[in-house]
């Protein structure tokens, strides 16, 4: 029983984790380097993220300036960057790429703010399947009377408390990131 809960909380975490690294990915009004981490280029014959090709750099609020490790690859960095979700324009000097970033408009906001709340909602799916799956190892546990109801009764409280603790830190990651978007 206590793998089962361990195996549980430690998905529960890896899914919260995932939400974070999807927030992070969503353009606000100021740049930082993890709106590019989604991005994938083409380079040496494969698909390549872009952390691997570049360094990222933000110079100041609405600046970031990629600089591939090697320049054979530029085009298609640039490439894979205009072709991205982000809707910016990069520009090029023959060694480094500039992407400015322009002001995010009102509508543009609401939409990442959906954007937002959907990837929310994926998230606590996610924590609710572990909790699904992990209730189903413990009904198991019961049936092949492995252990007692009590005891698994308990257990599936423990498990309770530890899905909504998951989903009340996903609501609290949405919320702030809601406050950051619609924040002008």
């Amino acid at each position: 029983m206590a793998d089962i809960m361990k195996d549980a909380k430690v998905r529960m975490d890896q899914a919260v984790e995932h939400a974070k690294e999807e927030f992070g990915a969503i353009r606000t009004g100021r740049a930082h380097p993890a709106m590019f981490a989604k991005i994938v280029a083409n380079a040496y014959g494969q698909d390549m993220p872009l952390q691997q090709l570049a360094s990222v750099q933000v110079v100041d609020a609405r600046m970031v300036l990629i600089t591939p490790f090697d320049r054979g690859t530029l085009h298609s960095v640039e490439k894979a960057i205009r072709d991205s979700d982000l809707g910016v324009n990069p520009a090029t000097d023959g060694h480094a790429i500039r992407v400015s970033l322009p002001e995010l408009t009102e509508e543009r906001r609401k939409e990442y703010t959906k954007l937002a709340k959907h990837k929310a909602e994926d998230s606590r799916v996610a924590i609710r399947n572990v909790r699904r799956h992990a209730k189903d190892h413990l009904d198991k546990l019961v049936k092949d009377k492995e252990a007692g109801e009590d005891e698994v009764a308990r257990a599936e409280k423990e498990l309770e408390t530890l899905t909504k603790g998951h989903t009340d830190r996903i609501d609290e990651l949405l919320k702030n990131k809601e406050a950051e978007l619609l924040e002008v």
